[in-house]
């Protein structure tokens, strides 16, 4: 068996992360962090090398209602939460009360952790592309880099 060698031709580096507030411009993302965190570009860091998930992970749970509605059951209160028009301009703060609420009488109710993590391991990728344009974004530069 041959061991893996690589080039730095074949290699992609990124990260995956939250943008923490809505995005002005999905493809600036360094200049998100800058102004948002007063992170600094590393020397030939790419926007593409920033990949955002959205404001953050909840997010994500709320846009797969059916993912939900499988996950948590009868007991998912669906009307109290936000409406998924430009969800990806809601503050983070928002979503993760309104999910918290409508998950509250669940046995599973919503909480960051293990259970956070099972229910992102139940969300379709093609519902999280037609709502979430940064996750939309990284999905196209991971599918062109990789």
């Amino acid at each position: 068996m041959t061991p893996y060698t690589s080039s730095a031709a074949d290699e992609f580096v990124a990260m995956w992360i939250d943008s923490e507030d809505p995005l002005s411009h999905d493809d600036a993302a360094w200049q998100h962090l800058a102004q948002r965190d007063g992170w600094q570009r590393p020397n030939g860091a790419a926007d593409e090398q920033v990949l955002f998930m959205t404001t953050c992970m909840e997010t994500m749970v709320v846009v797969d209602r059916a993912a939900m509605r499988e996950h948590y059951g009868a007991n998912l209160q669906e009307n109290a939460l936000p409406s998924l028009h430009q969800i990806e301009a809601r503050n983070r703060h928002e979503v993760q009360d309104a999910l918290a609420h409508a998950t509250r009488n669940c046995k599973n109710q919503y909480r960051k952790g293990r259970r956070s993590f099972e229910a992102l391991s139940k969300l379709n990728a093609n519902t999280l592309k037609q709502h979430l344009p940064s996750f939309d974004r990284a999905v196209r530069i991971l599918d062109e880099k990789l």
